[in-house]
């Protein structure tokens, strides 16, 4: 076996199971799960309908390299929502279909890491678990740049030294951020930009989470956006994985991209062409659909600042809690400890929170996200002030 694999961490589910393992909350409350961050919206009809009306799809090998028209759809998406010059994003050479961003996100470090030159992965924390793994088993040593209240929860990167970037082959960034809904301005992500160039790393830039945000008229800037605005429309060293789980609720569709660097995304396809991971033709013809529509997109933003209007009516009072600037995650700070909260309020009032501790790493004797618990609201609006007005009750008892 991969000797690598033993270097692997729990899953943060796998510790919240082990967590609320022997308790027994009250018998006829309902269970409402806020540790999760699966959209729980419906799908819209339209996609769904691509999917039956194409199953006839089933009969053929998709390409690993995608149909050209999910490609364009793709590309003309991104060029709209990023302000990219026209023709700067070419469907041949620019973009690969994926099967959702957690499969891309952990094959790209395979792809990129050269593990005989001691390798070194950046990444925020806390983080997606993800980008931990595929560090480990590409033979990489991840370095963490905290992310906390100190930084605005935006990764610490002046606090990386000269030594680290030498060494880093590969920086995984989530903005917004994947717990704290964190957004990383343009301005920084040029830095970003110009590091990469100094030290010769690539970055991988996790957008999952961009088309969820509060004002209609900011929405969350990209890399490849920030590239094209320093006049670099090659976006050398650059990478962006996007989806459609939480743009469109159909995380069950298994549908994204990786976006950039021509140079690299060409070597991405030979990688991916020997790991055999394609997307189903019902599925890339559900995602053109989805792609070329916004309308659906911008009424589902609307359900989630309904939710958390909702819910911050009833927990700003009580928590140390802030709306984040774009997803769909609450990340309050607990009184006293997280892992004794995210106990407590399951056992007494059937709630589950995830403890923040279990998305992040030690660090110099400190964890970043211990004294917080992710919320996600992804569940029905009257569940989420249900389970606002539980955590509230459990407060004030």
């Amino acid at each position: 076996m991969n000797p690598d694999l033993g270097q692997l961490q729990p899953y943060p589910f796998e510790r919240l199971a082990r967590l609320k393992q022997g308790l027994t909350p009250p018998a006829g409350m309902k269970h409402i799960s806020m540790s999760i961050g699966e959209p729980q919206h419906a799908a819209p009809a339209f996609v769904a309908e691509e999917v039956l009306s194409h199953l006839h799809g089933l009969a053929r090998y998709p390409t690993t390299k995608g149909d050209l028209r999910l490609r364009e759809a793709i590309t003309a998406w991104a060029a709209r929502r990023f302000h990219l010059p026209m023709g700067s994003l070419d469907a041949e050479r620019n973009v690969l279909p994926v099967s959702g961003t957690r499969e891309a996100l952990f094959a790209i470090a395979q792809a990129i890491v050269d593990r005989r030159r001691a390798p070194i992965t950046v990444l925020p924390n806390p983080f997606y678990q993800i980008y931990e793994g595929a560090s480990i088993l590409a033979g990489a040593t991840p370095f963490f740049a905290t992310a906390d209240s100190r930084s605005r929860f935006i990764p610490d990167f002046d606090a990386v030294g000269e030594h680290i970037w030498r060494r880093c082959q590969l920086l995984y960034l989530c903005s917004p951020g994947n717990p704290t809904g964190a957004v990383v301005p343009l301005h920084s992500l040029q830095r970003l930009i110009e590091l990469a160039d100094r030290h010769d790393f690539i970055i991988a830039s996790d957008e999952c989470y961009s088309e969820i945000y509060a004002d209609e008229a900011q929405p969350p800037p990209g890399l490849l956006q920030a590239a094209a605005d320093m006049g670099r429309t090659g976006f050398q060293r650059c990478l962006v994985l996007n989806s459609l789980s939480k743009r469109s609720n159909v995380p069950g569709l298994r549908s994204g991209f990786v976006a950039g660097d021509a140079d690299i995304i060409e070597r991405f396809l030979l990688y991916r062409t020997y790991h055999g991971c394609t997307m189903p033709l019902p599925a890339q013809a559900a995602s053109i659909a989805a792609w070329e529509d916004e309308k659906h997109v911008i009424e589902n933003r609307q359900r989630y600042r309904q939710k958390f209007e909702a819910v911050l009516g009833i927990l700003s009072s009580i928590l140390d809690v802030h709306r984040p600037e774009a997803g769909f995650f609450l990340w309050p700070r607990t009184p006293g400890d997280d892992q004794h909260f995210t106990k407590a309020l399951y056992a007494k009032h059937n709630v589950t929170v995830l403890p923040g501790s279990y998305l992040s790493r030690e660090v110099k004797g400190l964890n970043p996200g211990h004294g917080h618990v992710r919320m996600a609201l992804v569940a029905p609006i009257e569940d989420c002030v249900e389970a606002a007005q539980r955590i509230s009750l459990m407060l004030s008892g």
